[in-house]
């Protein structure tokens, strides 16, 4: 059986103590980001730049399914789509977080992972 045809990144963390596996995948038209610490997808988000005139980005970011009163995980793919339109990439995210906190410092710690590992 060959390879996984998508580039990909996989790496486990302790973050707060807890296992976290983050998983990083560079589609042709989309980023793809699973971090998890409880074996599942949790909610999933969708963040894109806003293709416009204006002379600042503008970023849209939605939660596809999963909890959408959790301000934390729309920064956290908010941080992230910001720092792939800056390296230059125009392709959206697809981000999916199952934690088990949703702590500012476990959401720094899985976008400071993602960043340091990042495919684009």
């Amino acid at each position: 059986m060959g390879s996984f045809p998508v580039p990909h990144k996989k790496l486990s963390l302790e973050i707060k103590g807890s296992k976290t596996d983050v998983v990083i995948c560079s589609y042709d038209d989309h980023f793809l980001v699973i971090a998890t610490q409880i074996g599942a997808m949790g909610t999933i988000l969708q963040a894109r730049k806003e293709e416009g005139m204006a002379i600042h980005p503008t970023f849209n970011v939605s939660v596809i399914f999963g909890k959408r009163d959790e301000p934390m995980l729309v920064s956290c793919a908010r941080q992230l789509i910001e720092h792939i339109s800056n390296s230059g990439s125009s392709r959206p995210l697809m981000l999916s977080l199952g934690l088990k906190d949703h702590s500012v410092e476990t959401l720094k710690g899985i976008v400071s992972a993602v960043i340091g590992n990042r495919l684009w």
